[in-house]
């Protein structure tokens, strides 16, 4: 038997009258039929029509001529570097300094501009006639990358930066070169041309280098001796002039006799004093001995006015004058001498500086031969092609989109 559940208490009517009214009951939510199925309309058309337009139909043209009518180019690779020698000296090689050998960045440098300067493209030009040696490829039938001659200097130089790669390492001072041509035969020969040119480039860069380092000493030495001639000239002219060779020797004899005349005069002078004390006046021998008194002195006058002592006027002071030109003139002389002694090793000098220091090119890649074409890159080439021509696709489609979204 079922027992009846019990049945809710009454809600008192106190409590009924707190609760909430009663919500009316939400209204149903549409829902929208399903989408009917894609279909290709006007712009999706023209949308894929712009893409082979743009993108395919440029593609499939390059792809037939990079390879039907591109020509095949050989590439030849030289590398080579400036290179300083210094032989050491004696000191240097016992105590173990010197560098043997180094490199010259800032050579390197002007080497890199030299290749692609438009002197070298000339020089080149009228050895190999590059003209001829690019235009082996028909320009009628690949105008790309083909040489169009004949062409102006400007023509063959803008074709020459599109065949010649120089590549300067300015770390290491080393300089790679790609060059390439149109038979493996062309690229070497002109790799080989550029490396000659570049190793007389750098010949004529010692050659300044040395002729500066012996410029100043060698005008030096030139002015010294120029110097060293006018003193030796002024001595000779005095020397004939006075016809005396030496005058400090002719001082030290005039020196000689004067000393040996006072010593005479005062012998005479005893010599008289006895006499006088010891005979008569009148004795010829006292008149004798006042004689040679009397020669000695004047002797000693004119011996003492030769050298500049007493007397009066020019002729006291002549042989002085004359010994104090000779001071002047041997002083200059051996200044002149010292001068050119030290300008002479100061040339020798430099000399063997610029002997010990070679600057030359140095080639650790001798120019190659190609036995393959290595372009043009057709995959690389074709590669990029379609990238570029995709992305300038996406980027129109993009605007025009945008453009439109926008009315």
């Amino acid at each position: 038997m079922t027992t009846p559940a019990p049945s809710k208490p009454p809600v008192p009517p106190q409590k009924a009258a707190n609760q909430d009214p009663p919500r009316p009951a939400a209204a149903p939510i549409a829902v929208p039929p399903p989408a009917p199925a894609a279909r290709m309309r006007r712009r999706h058309h023209g949308v894929a029509l712009s893409f082979a337009l743009m993108v395919l139909l440029p593609v499939l043209l390059s792809a037939w001529y990079l390879w039907t009518r591109a020509s095949d180019q050989y590439a030849s690779y030289a590398g080579f570097s400036v290179r300083t020698e210094e032989a050491s000296s004696a000191m240097d090689l016992l105590g173990g300094l010197g560098a043997l050998s180094g490199s010259s960045s800032s050579d390197t440098d002007i080497l890199y501009k030299f290749i692609q300067s438009q002197g070298l493209v000339a020089t080149i030009d009228a050895r190999l006639d590059l003209r001829a040696l690019w235009a082996k490829a028909d320009p009628g039938r690949d105008p790309v990358f083909a040489y169009h001659g004949p062409g102006t200097i400007e023509d063959l130089l803008d074709y020459w930066t599109r065949m010649v790669k120089v590549y300067n390492d300015s770390g290491t001072g080393l300089i790679d070169l790609e060059v390439r041509a149109f038979t493996p035969q062309d690229a070497t020969l002109i790799a080989e041309a550029v490396y000659a040119e570049s190793s007389a480039m750098i010949n004529r860069l010692s050659a300044i280098a040395r002729e500066d380092a012996i410029h100043y000493s060698r005008e030096e030495l030139a002015g010294a001796v120029a110097r060293l001639k006018a003193a030796r000239a002024a001595m000779t002219a005095f020397r004939n002039r006075t016809q005396i060779v030496d005058p400090q020797a002719d001082i030290q004899g005039q020196v000689g006799l004067l000393s040996s005349l006072q010593a005479q005069l005062a012998e005479t002078l005893i010599e008289l004093d006895i006499l006088s004390q010891t005979t008569h006046e009148g004795d010829p021998r006292v008149t004798q001995a006042e004689r040679k008194v009397a020669v000695i002195e004047t002797r000693m006058e004119a011996e003492r006015r030769k050298l500049g002592i007493g007397g009066e006027g020019d002729e006291a002071v002549a042989f002085a004058t004359l010994v104090g030109e000779y001071e002047s003139l041997y002083v200059d002389q051996q200044f002149a001498e010292q001068s050119y002694t030290v300008a002479l090793a100061a040339f020798d000098a430099a000399q063997a500086e610029a002997r010990r220091q070679s600057r030359y090119l140095a080639a650790h890649i001798a120019p190659t031969r190609a036995e393959q074409a290595e372009y043009p890159q057709r995959g690389v080439l074709l590669f990029l092609i379609g990238l570029f021509l995709v992305l300038i696709w996406a980027i129109l489609t993009l605007v025009a989109y945008s453009l439109k979204d926008r009315r």
